[in-house]
């Protein structure tokens, strides 16, 4: 099957809540929407459980998305508990299991927060609606002249008071609510939305308590290494299953099958040898002595190399295709003051996740198959695994662990089909486990590109005339996945004369969304190349930026995007312009030319997954070429209120030192169909003493919230490049800076 993203469906009107009584008293809320129930694995009468109120008045959350840092666990509760109105300390939060009735459940496209604003925060209010009118009863009075404290209904008018804990048993009785309909908080009452909040489970992590899959353990487990070709799609030939077998700890070696052609590409089970033992390091030695061999594959013709020799030479021709085409760019060039042109590109990337891919699959004696995963989207992983091992949906029950570190990777779940294999070839429960170098070679990559631009100036450098012919990755006439561009790719719409065309290369090198997925490439190099325009106009970056968007005007009309469950507002360039001006307040930009000699600020502007993020980064460079980014300053607007600001900051200051360790040190490169690199050694993360203070600012803007796990990556690598142009004034046109250091260092 195709690595997607998960294919989700619109928001229900139709929204419904059950309630019953706790075993032991007290109150169960599920929530369901019937569409998804519909779809689930099972009736429409299974609804799981949002809300449960102990008689006492311990009250527990059901957190029903995956965990990956992004700290869902902590924020979707939040929108619960604030309706309810209890206080925070009352509150214990658990992990769903995967279950359809939840609705969608997963962690990618900073989409968790925008689909889940509202029927989070409904969960509660109608929650808190029958305590009211259980209490109500309770004292026979109209509940309209009752009211809620911090886990109690009051009786403003005599002063009686009753906690939820001796409320829940009665209240389980009450026909719930219509939870389109329960009234909701004004926000000016917030006490727990808006606060600074602690992660649910940090205290756990920092303690080291078993929350990821890694530490998974079951009775009777054993554990498991999977070994592929380190030529993508390659087909076994045969191994040494017996001497492999024979060594200490191993209980078996053998050998499985790719269920698909190009399981490399589709994320399936892949040709591979699974090594069974004892303990994970007896498995992960008997790797030393097996030998295995792979048949001829063209994919081993493939490398780095040849892909940027074939990219210049499509360069040369005329796109494959036209993505869009504005004006007549041709006669605008010919009458342009200035053409500017230039060659951006930038590398393959792994997602380097910190714990590596791994999965525990036990298989029960009636056949069914339970799977405990770090995974962004349990649905897609059991649907795979089902259709892998022939098995019905719902005979595989998915435990969501939580995931050190996701990014987009665990999006596939190429490791939760391998597991499960493994476990049922072998009978027995199974821990599978890759390790380091297996993460890096075989990764869904996010993929390489091209660009090739040429813009015209007027006689007063305004932007008259660009061009982009891109050149990506793709199979036959497929583009690879995350290696697409979309036609309104700024400047469009805000140049009468524009072209975009596209020219594909062959690839056999699986790829993939990584955190930002496409912005965290063509920010680099659109955004850089602006830059360029900026300076060969003789203007000011920052001013530059503001006349080409103009006056505040939107483009579009609100939609309801195919993830569905909530309204995309329209392109709005006011926004843009607001955080514009603030980073340049904020980072004092209108002082940069006091800098001393060798350091320079640069600046940069996108707009992805709904944010809108403009950043100004300070970096300069030593005698020797080595670059330092010393401070980044971030202007954020994602809409009227940030839920959690401790996890808001933590995502924003993370994307950015992601985005900066990738433009410092990133690449994956290809030689003979394979990955050169195998650890962090030869794919650095960003350092310690690399790390720049990241300064956080909010715009606030009159719309619903929106996500923050993505859209403040993708500006703060052409803010960082921009700057070094400023710290040097020469161009980084091709990642990572690591290839560009030495021709620009700056004497003392």
């Amino acid at each position: 099957m195709p690595l997607t993203e998960p294919a989700i469906p619109a928001l229900s009107r139709r929204a419904f809540l059950t309630a019953s009584l706790a075993a032991g008293g007290g109150l169960l809320l599920g929530v369901s929407l019937s569409d998804w129930a519909a779809t689930g694995a099972g009736p429409k009468e299974q609804v799981n459980l949002f809300v449960r109120i102990a008689p006492d008045g311990r009250v527990t959350l059901i957190a029903k998305n995956p965990e990956i840092g992004q700290g869902m666990k902590t924020t979707l509760p939040m929108l619960i508990a604030e309706e309810l109105d209890v206080d925070w300390s009352q509150v214990g939060v658990e992990q769903a299991l995967f279950d359809p009735v939840y609705g969608p459940q997963f962690a990618g496209g900073s989409v968790a927060t925008p689909l889940n604003w509202e029927p989070m925060r409904r969960t509660g209010a109608a929650a808190r609606q029958m305590l009211l009118q259980a209490a109500a009863q309770t004292w026979g009075v109209p509940a309209s002249q009752c009211d809620t404290l911090p886990g109690s209904v009051r009786h403003p008018s005599t002063g009686r008071t009753l906690d939820y804990g001796a409320l829940a048993s009665r209240a389980a009785l009450l026909p719930p609510p219509d939870l389109e309909r329960v009234p909701l908080k004004d926000p000016k009452h917030y006490r727990i939305i808006g606060q600074f909040t602690g992660g649910v489970d940090s205290a756990r992590v920092l303690a080291g308590e078993p929350l990821f899959g890694i530490d998974t353990s079951l009775p009777g487990m054993r554990h498991a290494v999977y070994q592929k070709s380190p030529v993508f799609g390659s087909r076994i030939v045969g191994a040494n299953l017996d001497a492999v077998a024979k060594l200490p700890g191993v209980r078996a070696a053998f050998i499985l099958r790719a269920d698909e052609p190009n399981a490399s590409l589709t994320k399936g089970l892949e040709d591979g040898v699974a090594i069974v033992a004892d303990g994970w390091w007896q498995a992960h030695k008997a790797l030393d002595t097996l030998r295995i061999q792979w048949a001829a594959n063209p994919v081993g013709n493939q490398s780095s190399t040849d892909y940027a020799r074939q990219a210049r030479a499509l360069a040369l021709k005329a796109p494959m295709q036209s993505l869009r085409r504005d004006g007549d760019v041709d006669a605008a060039l010919k009458g342009a003051a200035q053409v500017i042109e230039a060659a951006y590109d930038y590398p393959f990337l792994a997602h380097a996740t910190l714990e590596p891919q791994n999965c525990t699959a036990r298989f029960s004696a009636d056949g069914k198959l339970e799977i405990w995963a770090p995974t962004q989207n349990p649905s897609g992983g059991r649907s795979l695994v089902a259709k892998t091992l022939g098995l019905p949906e719902s005979d595989i029950t998915v435990h969501m662990t939580r995931c050190g570190g996701g990014f987009g990777r665990r999006l596939a779940n190429d490791y939760m089909v391998e597991a499960a294999m493994i476990a049922k070839h072998s009978g027995t429960p199974i821990k599978l486990l890759w390790n380091r170098r297996q993460d890096i070679q075989h990764d869904n990559y996010r993929p390489a590109g091209f660009h090739h631009f040429t813009a015209g100036l007027d006689a007063h450098g305004r932007l008259m005339a660009f061009r982009d012919h891109f050149v990506t990755f793709g199979q036959g006439e497929h583009i690879a996945g995350a290696a697409g561009m979309s036609a309104d790719e700024f400047p469009a719409r805000f140049v009468p004369n524009l072209e975009y065309g596209m020219s594909l290369i062959e690839l056999g090198v699986p790829t993939g969304p990584l955190r930002a997925p496409g912005s965290n490439a063509l920010a680099f190099a659109f955004e850089s190349f602006i830059d360029e325009l900026a300076h060969a106009a003789g203007a000011d970056p920052l001013q530059y930026r503001l006349a080409l968007y103009g006056k505040p005007r939107v483009f579009g009309h609100p939609t309801t995007p195919r993830r569905g469950g909530f309204v995309t507002p329209a392109f709005d360039t006011g926004r843009v312009i607001g955080v514009l001006k603030l980073v340049g307040e904020k980072s004092g930009w209108a002082d940069r030319h006091r800098l001393p000699r060798g350091t320079g600020m640069g600046l940069a502007f996108y707009y992805s997954h709904l944010g809108y993020f403009a950043e100004v980064a300070k970096a300069s460079v030593d005698a020797r070429g080595t670059p330092r980014v010393h401070k980044v300053w971030v202007a954020a607007d994602v809409g009227r209120q940030i839920i959690n600001p401790a996890g808001a900051l933590n995502q924003i200051q993370g994307a950015v030192l992601d985005g900066i360790g990738a433009a410092l040190h990133q690449a994956i490169t290809i030689e003979g169909g394979r990955v050169e690199q195998a650890n962090f050694d030869g794919f650095g993360l960003l350092r310690m003493h690399e790390a720049p203070q990241v300064e956080v600012h909010f715009n606030r803007s009159d719309h619903d919230p929106t996500g923050l796990g993505e859209p403040a990556l993708p500006p703060a690598l052409p803010a960082v490049c921009n700057a070094l142009f400023a710290a040097t004034g020469k161009r980084i046109r091709s990642l990572p800076i690591r290839t560009w250091r030495r021709s620009a260092s700056v004497e003392p």
